[in-house]
């Protein structure tokens, strides 16, 4: 036994030692670096007392950068967000709630203009280069192509009437603006990172199905009952398949663009 806990400590020294050889801060107090001062407020223990130091100085770089910027310096956005959070926090990272936060209100203004201006047509045509599947390898020169199948179908999910989609837009952000834990449903939200246009298929006990369509490049959602689904779809011919157990707001990431 005294083994064993030898050789956990051992490894947890050793762990603690390849991180500090990986991030340096011995010399922090003399930086002048925003982006150096930044990583050491992300990492360093809560009660690090260079932190009462290193705090107020990258906050007044920041001001400077700011104040001293040239007009369109795209860095100004990112150093007026940063300064925000030392202002209302120890570091500049982001936290799991606060990066929710940001998708809900994004996908909040995103619904709210929908239902101004109406839903954009969106055409899956199957002769186009980005909708037929295609997989190559490296070790041969023939090309594989896959016929896209779902075209007709994504167009059919897609094409909903005016009053449908302002009736789904109108229940989703009710979603979005409900934190009642007891409710029963919830919001599943896909971005699909992809070059080709996909459908989600999320399939749960019984007769509860959903199917999504979302486009390439872009993103979609749906308000779906609470509880445990299979999430399948195809993805440029590759196929994937999840379970998940849905009991809040859920983002699915899916694909990778080749661009």
């Amino acid at each position: 036994m005294k083994k064993v806990i030898l050789l956990f400590t051992t490894l947890l020294f050793l762990t603690f030692s390849a991180q500090k050889q990986g991030k340096d801060y011995s010399n922090i107090l003399k930086s002048k670096n925003i982006y150096e001062i930044n990583a050491f407020l992300r990492d360093a223990h809560p009660d690090d007392p260079r932190r009462s130091v290193l705090k107020p100085r990258v906050m007044d770089f920041m001001k400077d950068y700011i104040k001293n910027a040239p007009p369109g310096d795209k860095k100004v956005k990112e150093m007026q967000d940063n300064l925000a959070r030392l202002k209302r926090g120890p570091s500049t990272k982001v936290s799991f709630e606060e990066m929710n936060a940001m998708i809900k209100q994004k996908q909040i203004l995103k619904y709210q203009k929908q239902l101004q201006v109406g839903q954009s047509a969106i055409v899956y045509t199957p002769s186009s280069a980005q909708n037929v599947y295609v997989t190559s390898s490296s070790a041969t020169k023939n090309t594989k192509v896959i016929a896209d199948t779902e075209a007709s179908e994504f167009n059919m999910l897609m094409g909903e009437n005016p009053t449908e989609h302002k009736n789904k837009t109108v229940k989703i952000l009710n979603s979005l603006f409900d934190n009642d834990p007891n409710s029963k449903e919830c919001i599943v939200m896909i971005e699909n990172k992809s070059d080709c246009n996909i459908i989600v298929r999320i399939e749960g006990i019984g007769i509860t199905k959903y199917r999504l369509p979302v486009p390439a490049h872009g993103d979609n959602s749906i308000v779906v009952e609470k509880g445990d689904y299979l999430f399948t779809s195809i993805v440029c011919g590759a196929q994937y398949a999840s379970q998940k157990t849905i009991q809040k707001p859920l983002m699915v990431a899916l694909g990778s663009s080749s661009k």
